[in-house]
């Protein structure tokens, strides 16, 4: 048996509360990460490479190179769900769960890192002026728009996703769960989910820095949760822009260990020595 399998509850416990204390002090620079070169939060035109309109309701799909950043910007209305997958390998693709569990936190934010199902890095939110999104509700299905909205045949972020994938043959197994930027989701005590808003500002954006060539795939339908009682998603845009090499102390591949560890994991596919 490994040392975590013999570890207690007590172990897990100090071992958490060292991580919150080493974030918290950590949380100036979180905060500031938006100011570091290479995240300008008004982009140059000259750094745009490609700018996409996704009508309310539905899809949008393309492949981030390795360095380059995917912001995607708020309509005014509300949620994007994405996902996102090694495109070189797409067998391999975003896991909600390592994401969170693995940094030890569900409301994650600039300086921190989306992780592959094999413990690799896809992207890292490099900025982020909204701050509320949900790593761990989901995206909206036929069900919750049936019980929303009296209507399961609206469009869906579960279709939507199942549709993008079959362009890259793939199928159903291949869409895991996904993350919804720009949605407000918290736990209560009772252990249910509740919205907690914080989503609805027009220009709020966040932005991906792609750590692989990253197959990523968003979908413009309103989270679950959202209590806004008609289906009127607004236009969001996704924009593709060409961002600058990481320094060596960049916060996103240093502000915690297993941040490290997971580029130790991903730079050698790409001759980088960790």
């Amino acid at each position: 048996m490994t040392a975590l399998d013999q570890a207690t509850p007590e172990e897990f416990r100090r071992r958490y509360e060292a991580l919150q204390a080493g974030a918290r002090a950590k949380s100036p620079l979180l905060a500031k990460a938006g100011e570091f070169p290479g995240n300008p939060r008004v982009l140059d035109a000259r750094l745009t490479l490609r700018r996409e309109t996704i009508p309310g309701g539905w899809y949008w799909s393309t492949v981030v190179p390795r360095g380059q950043t995917l912001r995607i910007v708020n309509g005014g209305t509300g949620s994007v769900s994405a996902l996102f997958w090694n495109a070189d390998d797409t067998s391999e693709r975003y896991n909600a769960g390592d994401t969170v569990k693995v940094q030890w936190h569900s409301r994650l934010s600039r300086g921190r890192v989306l992780f592959s199902d094999m413990g690799r890095v896809l992207m890292s939110i490099t900025d982020d002026s909204c701050g509320r999104h949900d790593f761990i509700a989901g995206g909206s299905t036929p069900a919750s728009n049936g019980r929303k909205y009296g209507d399961p045949h609206l469009r869906n972020s579960r279709d939507n996703f199942r549709l993008a994938v079959g362009k890259y043959g793939m199928g159903v197994k291949d869409v895991p769960p996904c993350v919804t930027f720009f949605a407000g989701v918290s736990t209560a005590d009772d252990g249910r989910f509740q919205w907690t808003g914080g989503h609805d500002r027009a220009g709020d954006f966040v932005d991906l820095r792609a750590e692989m060539n990253v197959l990523a795939v968003l979908s413009n339908c309103p989270h679950p949760l959202d209590p806004s009682p008609g289906y009127a998603p607004a236009s969001v845009e996704a924009v593709v822009w060409r961002s600058s090499a990481p320094p060596p102390d960049d916060l996103c591949r240093t502000a915690t260990e297993e941040a490290v560890r997971g580029f130790e994991n991903t730079d050698p596919l790409f001759g980088d020595q960790a």
